[in-house]
């Protein structure tokens, strides 16, 4: 299963995050993640696509599962860090991105959202 791309693309309303989370929980668990490492994918995928709602650039939120030897990557497009910047934003949706940083073991934003990362831990 390594180096398999999986792409999802969601109309951008919050009654679809679940679609997203439950497909990050089913890869996490063919991954072999534990149960809280799925959980903890599952909470920062939700929040990214939550902050991607504030954002007016497309209708459509992208979502990219990359999975490599070592680590699952997870891209999601519009999800911005600095959101005061953007809108009104409400400390909700601050603490989401306070939350993803604690949860993945790699964050970044680059100029098409975010991308997470989990490393897979490897039994010798």
């Amino acid at each position: 299963m390594n180096n398999d791309i999986i792409k999802l693309s969601i109309p951008k309303k919050p009654e679809y995050i679940s679609i997203v989370r439950l497909t990050a929980s089913s890869i996490g668990n063919n991954l072999l993640f534990n149960i809280d490492d799925i959980e903890d994918i599952k909470v920062s995928v939700g929040e990214a696509c939550i902050n991607s709602l504030i954002t007016e650039d497309n209708d459509q939120i992208s979502i990219i599962f990359e999975i490599e030897e070592e680590k699952l990557i997870i891209k999601i497009s519009d999800t911005i860090e600095n959101i005061s910047e953007v809108t009104n934003a409400n400390k909700e949706r601050e603490l989401g991105l306070l939350i993803i940083k604690s949860l993945m073991d790699e964050v970044k934003f680059t100029s098409n959202g975010i991308e997470m990362i989990k490393h897979i831990e490897v039994d010798n």
